[in-house]
């Protein structure tokens, strides 16, 4: 098998094994499920992996650079910092694809368990909190955001996003994706003094520019 042959190989193994890891879990993913997914026999996976522990903590890191990379092409485009936070909270949500939440969730659990896994999860958490506190750094320099605490607003932001993704993710119909993403508007609107259209990623421009002009709806008072 040349380098090539062997790079691509272990590319597809590791998409398949993130697929099969969140559909089984971390801890009921065998090297032979792997396997058998990929279509290869279980000796071409120890090839590449020595040990079902080294597989589950790569194909883990797999994804994890796969979420950062798309967030990185966010971060470092020439948009405006109002572009990118919509971009990023669109990113951040559950969109329903095999490897997105699922996989962070069992993740999350398993690093209590496993160092190396927790130090890929960390990395991934940290990063998307610097990311999000200096895309608002960037608002509030310009003029378009209002924070005092660009750092804060961004462990508040993520926490509710990451609570609710869990809900999402885990409990049926608990919410529905259109409530997600009009929580994460208002709560991401109130840290940063913008209106919640503002931060519509499904809507055209020109639209969120028409809605947020105009008089939004105030929650009801709580007694």
């Amino acid at each position: 098998m040349t380098r090539r042959a062997a790079e691509i190989r272990l590319d597809a193994l590791l998409r398949t094994a993130c697929d099969v890891i969140a559909e089984r879990g971390l801890a009921n993913t065998r090297t032979a499920d792997v396997a058998q997914a990929a279509g290869v026999s279980q000796a071409l996976v120890f090839y590449h992996f020595a040990t079902k522990e080294r597989l589950l903590s790569q194909a883990f890191a797999y994804a994890v650079e796969q979420d950062l990379a798309r967030l990185d092409a966010v971060v470092r485009s020439a948009a405006s910092p109002l572009v990118k936070l919509r971009r990023m909270l669109k990113l951040y949500a559950p969109t329903g694809r095999p490897t997105s939440w699922s996989m962070w969730i069992d993740g999350w659990s398993e690093s209590l368990r496993v160092p190396e896994l927790e130090k890929v999860s960390r990395r991934l958490d940290l990063r998307w909190r610097e990311d999000l506190a200096a895309v608002i750094a960037d608002g509030v320099r310009e003029g378009v955001f209002e924070c005092a605490d660009p750092a804060g607003a961004a462990w508040r932001i993520n926490a509710m996003m990451d609570g609710l993704a869990v809900q999402f993710a885990v409990h049926d119909r608990v919410i529905s994706r259109r409530q997600f993403a009009e929580w994460i508007r208002l709560a991401a609107a109130r840290e940063l003094g913008l209106e919640p259209a503002q931060l519509d990623w499904s809507a055209p421009a020109q639209d969120r520019s028409r809605r947020a002009a105009q008089p939004q709806p105030q929650p009801d008072a709580v007694s």
